[in-house]
């Protein structure tokens, strides 16, 4: 399994997954003007997911012999788990963590940073494994 994670395939998904983190993380400060936070965190994921799968698509999973709508389902149900974890974690942090350590800046902003970066490896494992393999 270490060796997953020192392949040029990894960086690559890692590049791409952090193009589509900032997405998902400039999206959600976009959202959060016109809804609240948890939903902005998941409509956020969204537009960052539907980022990520383009990109993976073109740049990591090349190789990939399934088919473009069975790929995109099983990236669709790895990703709820991701969304899962970015969720949980960010709400966990940015209304008790934070708050009970004395952080009062940025506070959803440094919740949902983590919560964004959390599920990477298990993403990347899912969609190397069911996604596009």
């Amino acid at each position: 399994m270490t060796s997953a994670f020192l392949s040029r395939q990894f960086v690559v998904f890692i590049v791409t997954g952090g193009t589509a983190a900032l997405v998902n993380f400039l999206s959600r400060i976009a959202y959060n003007q016109v809804m609240g936070y948890q939903a902005a965190v998941i409509v956020a994921y969204l537009t960052g997911m539907v980022t990520a799968f383009i990109l993976a698509k073109l740049f990591v999973f090349k190789e990939s012999k399934q088919g473009l709508h069975r790929s995109a389902l099983m990236f669709c149900l790895v990703n709820v788990v991701a969304i899962a974890q970015t969720w949980a974690i960010s709400v966990s942090l940015a209304y008790y963590v934070l708050p009970a350590m004395g952080v009062t800046s940025y506070v959803r902003e440094i919740a949902h940073a983590v919560g964004v970066v959390f599920p990477v490896f298990t993403s990347y494992l899912g969609h190397k494994h069911f996604s596009f393999r």
